[in-house]
């Protein structure tokens, strides 16, 4: 009963004190995630089976909502500009995923879905990915497993690392929608970072989780596993916090009268997705740090580190254009 109030109170917590006290701001998202780990596993989750199922709406839902405070001319702008850089991206990351989970001698299912995980977006990828493979439970955690791990230390560094480079609000934006699998962690950094970064990063991040249409059709026709005489069949799902999130910038833009409410609506979604990152963490408990091993930990490692600095460097050196 302690633990439950105690984890309760936590996350109550995490809305209620950046949203009254502002110097928490800064820091509170990267907080929450290693406050919901250290929780997990230190002591257990004693909501898991509700967390695990309430984290993924909640995600959508507080992206939604960060889309009622947007232009949607200004995000379908930063989205088709971004939409090359993102495809780049992918293709490099999967070529290099497929390379070095051959290298690393892993399963088949795992290394692909690292590899899409990795350079899409994540968990949404990993779940669109999974069914086309025909992936088992091991492999989808594994996976999954890995993905966040590294999602949550980039949520911690990037914002450091931005500041200390000089990043402008724009830079960073794109660097963490290109270089941070998960969209939860991109929006977290952005958070930190600054209201533009948040609104360039979770733009160009959308964009890039367009490609699981594509990608996943090209797994289905070409990488997933046949029956003798089984036809391909073409399966995919667009995330729906996509389309919400156009919609609600769309109301907005069009709707001026609702701007001072969407405007509201936008600064409470940031704290909502801070309490989602405290349940997302929460959720990685000590039997799923015991499923990860070396070798897809290796790959999900070195395919994240690649990109972020080559991503880094193209930005630093003004080979990608950052403007809105």
């Amino acid at each position: 009963m302690v633990k439950k109030i105690v984890f309760i109170l936590l996350a109550a917590a995490f809305f209620a004190v950046p949203y009254f006290w502002k110097p928490a701001r800064d820091y509170a998202p990267g907080i929450a995630v290693i406050s919901g780990i250290i929780f997990a596993v230190l002591w257990g989750n004693p909501f898991s089976k509700f967390t695990s199922k309430i984290t993924s709406p909640m995600l959508g839902a507080s992206i939604v909502g960060l889309g009622c405070g947007m232009n949607l001319l200004e995000v379908l702008q930063a989205g088709a500009h971004g939409l090359i850089y993102t495809l780049i991206g992918i293709s490099a990351g999967i070529g290099l995923g497929i390379l070095t989970g051959k290298l690393l001698k892993l399963p088949k299912n795992t290394m692909y879905l690292v590899s899409v995980g990795t350079s899409i977006c994540g968990g949404s990828a990993i779940a669109a990915a999974a069914p086309v493979l025909k992936a088992k439970a091991h492999d989808i955690a594994i996976a999954s497993a890995t993905v966040f791990t590294l999602n949550a230390v980039a949520l911690l560094i990037f914002p450091v690392i931005g500041h200390w480079l000089g990043f402008s609000q724009e830079q960073f934006g794109y660097w963490s929608a290109l270089a941070i699998h998960d969209t939860s962690s991109v929006v977290g950094a952005g958070v930190q970072y600054g209201p533009t970064a948040l609104e360039v990063g979770t733009t160009v991040k959308l964009a890039r989780a367009l490609w699981i249409i594509p990608v996943t059709m090209f797994l289905s026709v070409f990488i997933a596993d046949k029956e003798p005489g089984e036809k391909n069949k073409i399966k995919f799902k667009v995330p729906w916090f996509i389309p919400g999130f156009l919609v609600a910038a769309a109301l907005v833009t069009w709707i001026p009268a609702v701007a001072p409410a969407g405007s509201f609506i936008k600064d409470l979604s940031k704290y909502f997705m801070i309490v989602t990152l405290f349940l997302i963490g929460s959720n990685l408990s000590r039997e799923k740090l015991k499923e990860l091993g070396l070798r897809p930990v290796l790959q999900g490692a070195i395919l994240w580190i690649v990109l972020s600095v080559v991503w880094c460097t193209a930005i630093w050196f003004g080979w990608v254009n950052c403007s809105k």
